[in-house]
């Protein structure tokens, strides 16, 4: 019996030591405060169903504010399953920086776009890129380097990941 995305997703995460907690909407801001160390910046989640509003979350950063922030929230547009990996969508409020300038970065995506694997990533973001021209970044966990020797996590962008995926709160 094989699993679903979301335990495939759950698996894949852990053996990157990222924490994955599934939560419902109405639940989301007592759970992101759990993975929250301030100051924290973020971006509108409209398209997910959730407000960074009740939280102790600044959208709209100033540079200041994103230089000085500890952690940074934002959505993802699905993640791959098999990879353990989200896809941050360019936006014009600043997701993939809110997402790469910061220590801890908290993704947050709805349950009903955890894809199985790549070929399904691909033919969702071949539709994307042919119809808007969009760009992404696919992250896999923390950022991590060895290219000086012993492995250096937090190189390139955060040293730690948190996911959040939103399921339905009648689940």
């Amino acid at each position: 019996m094989s699993n679903s995305p979301l335990d495939t997703l759950v698996s894949a995460l852990d053996l990157q030591d990222v924490p994955c907690e599934r939560t419902t909407r109405t639940s989301f801001a007592a759970t992101l405060a759990e993975h929250l160390r301030e100051p924290a910046v973020g971006v509108p989640m409209d398209d997910l169903g959730v407000s960074l509003a009740d939280t102790d979350v600044t959208v709209d950063p100033t540079p200041a504010g994103l230089k000085a922030a500890q952690t940074g929230v934002t959505p993802a547009s699905f993640a791959i399953a098999d990879y353990g990996s989200v896809v941050i969508p360019d936006s014009s409020t600043g997701t993939e920086l809110v997402s790469l300038f910061v220590d801890r970065h908290v993704a947050v995506v709805d349950a009903n776009d955890v894809l199985p694997g790549m070929e399904a990533a691909f033919d969702r973001f071949g539709e994307s890129f042919r119809e808007r021209a969009d760009s992404a970044v696919i992250a896999t966990g923390p950022s991590a380097t060895a290219d000086m020797g012993e492995l250096v996590r937090g190189a390139h962008g955060p040293s730690e990941v948190h996911m959040i995926v939103l399921e339905d709160d009648n689940e």
